[in-house]
């Protein structure tokens, strides 16, 4: 008997962990309610959450201010999850798409990060962004994949394998790609966080600058360099350098 509840005890733990995870989610989803023109979707790892941010810092909402200025109406939900790894996100994006009260019109999926730093086979990282890619085509939802770079100290042979992932699974699925989420911000002390590893409001700021217009062109239908490659008009294929640095993200 009490072997069985501690079972229970630990699933309900794990449940409600659950519940609190997901909880800022469903709470900005139900904000962005219909007055929205678009929603975007951030999914992603601690680098779309905003680790050690104040929330009106992080990569969403800078995001999602920057697009306003622009003159689109647009909501960035943020369903980051600190430390997430591929499988971790594969395991959830079907749970976190199910809980939205509105499906987004684009799907920023950003992930790849945590697997590179604890050096899990590039394989495993594949399949699991395949999957990914797999279901959101399948809900002909629109993509702008993230990609990431290995850390130099996993060896040239890692770095080749992990580095070609976000392109190669982009270009098979006729996603939009923005090659390095950290471009022109990684190893610049200025525009990190005492750890190295994070961006801090103003490198949030520089990253925003650079993404925000292959954003603004992936929501409206278009790639730079690819007219008007999504998932939303691609069929899936069959199955198939700056430092990321060091840390969990």
């Amino acid at each position: 008997m009490l072997a069985r509840a501690g079972r229970t005890g630990l699933l309900f733990i794990l449940l409600l962990l659950a519940g609190l995870a997901a909880a800022p989610v469903r709470d900005e989803a139900r904000a962005a309610g219909p007055g929205a023109d678009y929603v975007i979707l951030g999914f992603g790892d601690s680098l779309m959450a905003g680790y050690g941010l104040d929330p009106a810092d992080g990569f969403t909402a800078q995001l999602e201010a920057a697009l306003r200025a622009e003159g689109l109406a647009v909501t960035v939900i943020n369903a980051g999850v600190s430390g997430d790894t591929t499988s971790a996100g594969r395991a959830r994006l079907a749970w976190v798409l199910d809980g939205l009260d509105r499906r987004p019109d684009l799907v920023l999926l950003e992930l790849g990060a945590n697997d590179a730093l604890r050096g899990i086979d590039p394989a495993i990282t594949r399949a699991n962004l395949e999957a990914m890619l797999t279901l959101l085509a399948e809900r002909n939802l629109r993509v702008l994949l993230i990609g990431m770079r290995a850390p130099p100290n996993l060896g040239p042979d890692y770095r080749a394998r992990f580095d070609a992932i976000h392109p190669e699974l982009a270009a098979r699925f006729g996603v939009c790609l923005y090659p390095f989420f950290l471009d022109g911000v990684a190893a610049d002390p200025a525009l990190n966080q005492a750890d190295g590893i994070h961006p801090n409001a103003a490198g949030v700021r520089e990253i925003v600058a650079r993404i925000a217009p292959v954003v603004r062109a992936a929501l409206l239908g278009g790639c730079p360099g690819r007219q008007g490659a999504s998932a939303a008009n691609a069929e899936p294929a069959g199955k198939a350098d700056e430092p990321a640095g060091g840390g969990r993200r």
